[in-house]
């Protein structure tokens, strides 16, 4: 799993081909009838707004991190918690923590609005379409919300607790995330 993350890490363009696929798959499985190759560059259009979004946060990511591989590296110790000893990593990761939680500002008002837009739309469906859609749907808002709601608290407890570990003395010290 280790070297996936680092593939994807490095090679943003790869995370992209790989959403826009697993999103035309599940438009397909939900609505069929238009051909593969119309629904996947309709989801290729519709997806470009959040690609240059992306695009443009990893720009500033890259630019505190120094580099790419940079990035990789700081990402990497976020995920398990190790405080960067050397001062000019502890300086990159304190800049990378402060624009993620910097970013993260409004996300319980912006997961309230996912919730109700993914309920709205599913009540939608159900009022128009058949119930393989309602059901397909229903089931995506389910997994969708609970994975977005899970992976945004584990997301801001873990920058909570590096920035928490950063602005203390002890730089060898392992941020607790339970506590966060």
């Amino acid at each position: 799993m280790e070297r996936v993350n680092t593939l994807l890490g490095k090679h943003i363009w790869l995370q992209f081909v790989l959403s826009i696929l697993a999103g035309s798959a599940l438009v397909v499985l939900l609505f069929p009838g238009p051909s593969v190759l119309s629904v996947v560059l309709r989801t290729t259009v519709v997806s470009v707004g959040g690609i240059a979004a992306v695009l443009l946060a990893r720009r500033k990511e890259k630019r505190a991190a120094g580099s790419a591989d940079g990035l990789v590296v700081l990402d990497r110790k976020l995920r398990k918690g190790d405080v960067p000893t050397d001062p000019a990593e502890r300086d990159a990761m304190r800049a990378l923590v402060a624009q993620r939680l910097h970013r993260t500002r409004h996300r319980v008002p912006a997961l309230v609005f996912l919730t109700v837009l993914f309920c709205s739309v599913t009540v939608l469906t159900a009022a128009t379409g058949g119930p393989r859609q309602t059901i397909g749907f229903a089931l995506l808002t389910v997994v969708f919300i609970g994975w977005s709601i899970s992976n945004s608290s584990l997301q801001h407890r873990r920058l909570r607790a590096m920035d928490a570990a950063l602005r203390s003395d002890g730089a060898a010290r392992r941020p607790d995330y339970s506590q966060a």
